[in-house]
């Protein structure tokens, strides 16, 4: 067999070997950057499911425990002192009981509710920010095959495209609104 046919079909297969890599690595990208889309939707529908129900959750328990601390002052107000020390001795002794010491007022727990509301909070901006950083990687990788070469010419053999970068669109710019009221 003639050695330049020989040649030619190396180069043939070498050509066709790295066109398929080439081809792989792009299609590879492109459902990257598809997987990544959907993470940011994801992390969008978290944001808005954790963040509405959090702030529902901090609003009930705030609004029970401004009632009870306005009703506790409401029978406290009406009682002399005798009547007051006597309230609170029998709440004692009935607390003492079950080891559990009695105090003039209910504990507070809307300030734990209102730090775990902030934890979801930056939760859920930390994990939006993770998936449109991760398909900005992933569209700045694919535009940098668009314009090198030889991927540059698989990928217009393709069709393929320069993709834009993660904008956030008006609606979705707005955060979940946190109304105390």
């Amino acid at each position: 067999m003639n050695p330049w046919i020989i040649v030619v079909i190396v180069l043939v297969v070498i050509l066709l070997i790295a066109y398929i890599s080439i081809r792989n690595n792009i299609s590879r990208t492109q459902i990257k950057i598809d997987e990544a889309s959907a993470g940011i939707d994801v992390a969008l529908q978290k944001r808005y499911d954790v963040l509405t129900k959090m702030l529902d959750v901090v609003k009930a328990y705030t609004k029970y425990e401004k009632e009870t601390i306005l009703d506790v002052i409401k029978v406290r107000k009406g009682m002399s002192m005798d009547e007051k020390a006597d309230a609170d001795k029998k709440m004692n002794e009935e607390f003492s009981k079950i080891s559990v010491v009695a105090e003039n007022y209910p504990e507070l727990r809307s300030s734990d509710n209102y730090k775990t509301l902030q934890q979801a909070i930056a939760d859920t901006e930390e994990h939006l920010q993770a998936a449109r950083r991760m398909f900005n990687s992933n569209v700045s990788r694919l535009n940098q095959l668009l314009v090198t070469f030889p991927s540059s010419v698989v990928a217009s053999s393709m069709g393929v495209t320069k993709k834009a970068f993660y904008e956030v669109e008006e609606a979705k710019k707005e955060d979940v609104k946190m109304d105390f009221e």
